[in-house]
């Protein structure tokens, strides 16, 4: 399953463990190309050391307006890429768009994150998506740790950095108890806090219950948050409706991949002033004195205030993405312009993989256990 000789296209977080992923599919032969997937998702020293210290082409930095970072994806695709990784399905958007033209030189890609497989299974059920996606958000290897432990911290790491607040004792609201709400939860319930969490969907409200959380619609939580933390994938979970009963000084921030789970447009419009009170802090005072902070410019605080997941996590999370590249550089001919699973073998031997670096050892099957377990016959 060998990349080389291919141009890769990747729009990610541009941080440390993204640089060892992008130059490691470099060393195995690829034309790799870089851009942020997030005008605030850059750490600059990385852009630069890639840069300068590597000889990568990278096109990202921190604080970049959406016309940089529009320019910069596009720079990202003058490469041609023959294979793209994506997360949150921009770079896919703008081939499928207003680069279209490139559409007949691109075998496939991988999707990162919930955001992005959402619009890529939208683009599949229209019939507008072109090439195959492998959908390495949902790979057992990349979901059940980087969304739920990884995120889990991640987005602790940023909140704590960017307000420097106390978490123990507060109320603590999470929208959304996916597998990154479900993480975020759990590692807010560890810091002390009283965590309650808003659901849409009747499984998830019911998993919430049983994990020991207390499920509330978003309009009655809201009025007794001092954190909100949206973790949806979907838009206006905090909105105008919501916010004249926050009470005052409540931190809202978003861990899901756009800038519109909080309703910036809504504040704008509500707020009287709006200030810089912390570097990664906006304060917005609304008619009756109130005041709302906003963290991150309601982006992915995660990674914009803080440093991203551990490298424990993404060792794993990368590992898909390595051997997804190429599965699909081997085997994109054969496959329909369709939104794929990682191959199980796949999740199986970066598990493998990880085990072996852990040093950890686990026990195997007999042959008389493979019959059994494989026999309808059998029973006590």
């Amino acid at each position: 399953m060998s990349v080389r000789g291919l141009r890769i296209g990747m729009a990610l977080h541009v941080e440390a463990k993204t640089g060892v992923l992008a130059l490691s599919l470099r060393e195995a032969g690829a034309q790799v190309r870089l851009a942020s997937c997030n005008p605030l998702s850059t750490d600059d020293s990385v852009a630069a050391a890639l840069a300068e210290v590597h000889g990568l082409d990278v096109y990202a930095k921190k604080w970049q307006t959406n016309e940089e970072y529009y320019a910069n994806l596009n720079k990202v695709l003058d490469l041609k890429p023959d294979l793209v990784i994506d997360d949150g399905a921009d770079l896919v958007f703008l081939l499928h768009t207003k680069r279209a033209d490139l559409l007949k030189g691109v075998r496939g890609g991988n999707e990162e994150t919930t955001t992005g497989v959402i619009r890529l299974r939208a683009m599949e059920r229209d019939g507008a998506l072109r090439f195959p996606i492998i959908d390495v958000n949902d790979a057992q290897m990349k979901h059940f740790f980087d969304n739920r432990y990884g995120t889990g911290q991640s987005t602790i790491d940023g909140l704590m950095t960017a307000t420097n607040l106390l978490i123990a004792g507060r109320t603590f609201v999470v929208a959304g108890y996916g597998w990154t709400g479900r993480g975020i939860a759990m590692r807010a319930r560890g810091m002390g806090a009283r965590v309650i969490v808003t659901e849409v969907d009747p499984v998830k409200a019911i998993e919430a219950t049983m994990d020991g959380f207390e499920v509330l619609p978003m309009q009655k939580a809201c009025r007794i948050a001092d954190f909100i933390i949206s973790a949806t994938g979907c838009k206006d979970i905090v909105t105008a409706a919501h916010f004249p009963g926050l009470k005052d000084q409540v931190v809202l921030g978003n861990a899901g991949h756009f800038d519109n789970e909080v309703s910036k447009a809504d504040l704008e419009r509500l707020a009287k002033s709006k200030r810089r009170v912390r570097e990664f802090v906006e304060e917005y005072v609304l008619a009756d004195g109130k005041r709302i902070h906003l963290v991150a410019e309601g982006r992915l605080l995660n990674i914009a205030a803080g440093q991203g997941h551990p490298v424990e996590i993404m060792d794993m999370s990368f590992a898909i993405q390595a051997v997804s590249a190429g599965y699909l550089a081997e085997h994109a001919a054969e496959l329909k312009p369709r939104v794929y699973p990682v191959p199980q073998d796949l999740d199986l031997k970066v598990a493998r993989l990880e085990l072996n670096s852990l040093g950890i050892k686990i026990d195997r099957l007999t042959e008389e256990q493979r019959a059994y377990l494989d026999s309808w016959r059998e029973g006590t």
